[in-house]
């Protein structure tokens, strides 16, 4: 069964009106018109030794394909093509993987502007609920980590751990816990995701969306076993979906601070 739901605590309510302060007005600023600008790819990941490859010394991206585009990080236009070394033949980001080269990442809140422009489908990868965008937490690797989907197609959010070994690329996921939120296409929206440890060794995820809690979890390891407290990386994961973001922040909740600010 999943795991107990619980209201928010003062470090989470506090740090939720700081990001809300800090992030807002330039979710409204005029966009910059600018050509699409490769960031990095899942080329540059799985082939760094190749002068060729671009390569962020931020992000590391292990499927699809990372552009600037208007003062926006941009997925490009989802399809399911392994990208060459400048995603000229394809991006690969109907699979969109992202997460920070920073894996020191423990109790924190993780903010950004986010606009869904479109849902996707290729012939690799058909329609699923799931598609949508969601925030990586506590990221060990790609079999360990939690992740919060915040735009799903079916119109749902959930909360999820996944651990070693089962079906899913090497993983399990269990569901801690669902709830429903719309898809506002085309409008920016600013989303955040937090991450704590409790003092009894339980974990609480939160999902929020501009200043509304919309679902919350405590991980007390009942469901597919002990919690992940290790720090690790924060990112974003997209599933047949074109999105853009922008104003990414990592607030660290014991110290209610900015530790990490990424602009476009």
């Amino acid at each position: 069964m999943p795991a107990r739901v619980a209201r928010p605590r003062s470090r989470l309510g506090a740090a939720l009106g700081l990001t809300v302060a800090v992030l807002a007005g330039s979710l409204v600023r005029a966009d910059v018109i600018a050509r699409p600008t490769l960031v990095t790819n899942e080329y540059g990941h799985w082939h760094a030794a190749d002068p060729l490859a671009v390569r962020s010394p931020v992000w590391d991206m292990t499927s699809g394909s990372l552009f600037v585009r208007d003062g926006a990080w941009w997925t490009g236009p989802p399809d399911g093509v392994s990208p060459d070394p400048r995603s000229e033949t394809g991006t690969d980001s109907a699979v969109f993987r992202l997460t920070t080269r920073d894996q020191t990442f423990t109790d924190v809140r993780v903010a950004f502007g986010l606009r869904i422009n479109a849902f996707a489908t290729t012939p690799r990868t058909p329609a699923q609920d799931w598609d949508g965008v969601h925030v990586f937490l506590r990221y060990q690797s790609q079999y360990q980590l939690y992740y919060g989907s915040i735009n799903r197609r079916d119109g749902s959010t959930a909360i999820k751990k996944k651990e070693p070994g089962g079906p899913s690329n090497g993983g399990t996921y269990y569901t801690l816990a669902t709830g429903e939120a719309t898809v506002p296409i085309g409008d920016w929206q600013l989303v955040s995701a937090a991450v704590q440890t409790l003092p009894d060794g339980s974990v609480r995820i939160a999902l929020i969306r501009g200043a509304e809690l919309l679902l919350e979890v405590i991980d007390d390891g009942r469901v597919g076993g002990p919690p992940i407290t290790s720090p690790g990386a924060v990112g974003i994961r997209g599933d047949n979906c074109e999105f853009e973001f922008r104003d990414f922040r990592v607030l660290d909740l014991d110290r209610d601070e900015v530790v990490l600010a990424l602009d476009p």
